[in-house]
């Protein structure tokens, strides 16, 4: 729809251009996916707002912004394969999809993982494969990842995640561990070690799955 569109120029223009986001092929694959079907039907009018949109079971899709800025930071290439941690309703997969070769979409929710499947199978990106299973164990039977998206604020980022890029792989993350904004991570991969860089403050909402648990010294 012309309305629609239109929303997503702006969403461009005005939350992406200005926020940094100058990847043209990431902009141009924003501009193509319609963030509008991946959204439940009462969310549709407020798609492009620059929040984060709730769902069910405290998921969310990401805000434009912070979304677009971490995966600018992943510098994704046609031929790299992407693991998208907490792909939600699909639509930082269908984002993802313009970018790379293959993208493996890990959702721990069973409804959010088979409406992933149809919204993605609607908007006839085949190179999408949507995998069930817990977010902060990440997806080891497709590793390694050229990059690895992480949708959603966590405390840490594990090694159990890191594990699973290649070598040069990037993985992007807000980590919020404390009180203050979160940052904004990108970690690489490099032989056997990892060297990690902030690259800019971001609030976003905390993803379930990787709470840190408490540990009791006696």
């Amino acid at each position: 729809m012309a309305q629609f569109a239109a929303q997503r120029r702006s969403m461009v223009d005005s939350q992406l251009r200005t926020n940094k986001v100058v990847d043209e092929a990431l902009l141009s694959a924003l501009l193509e996916i319609p963030r509008e079907r991946f959204v439940p039907d009462r969310l549709a009018s407020v798609a492009y707002v620059d929040e984060d949109l709730p769902l069910d079971g405290g998921r969310f899709v990401m805000e434009p912004m912070v979304f677009g800025r971490l995966v600018q930071l992943l510098a994704v290439s046609p031929g790299d394969v992407v693991l998208d941690i907490g792909c939600g309703t699909g639509y930082s997969s269908a984002v993802l999809a313009r970018l790379c070769s293959t993208v493996v979409a890990l959702e721990c929710d069973s409804g959010l993982a088979e409406t992933a499947r149809r919204n993605l199978a609607e908007s006839d990106i085949d190179n999408v494969f949507v995998v069930d299973g817990p977010l902060s164990e990440g997806y080891p039977d497709q590793a390694p990842y050229n990059a690895i998206l992480i949708g959603g604020a966590v405390p840490e980022i594990g090694a159990a995640l890191t594990d699973q890029l290649a070598e040069g792989g990037r993985l992007a993350a807000v980590v919020a561990d404390g009180p203050g904004p979160g940052r904004a991570t990108c970690a690489t991969r490099s032989g056997d070690g990892v060297s990690r860089r902030v690259a800019f403050d971001a609030n976003t909402l905390p993803l379930p799955g990787f709470e840190k648990t408490e540990r009791f010294v006696l």
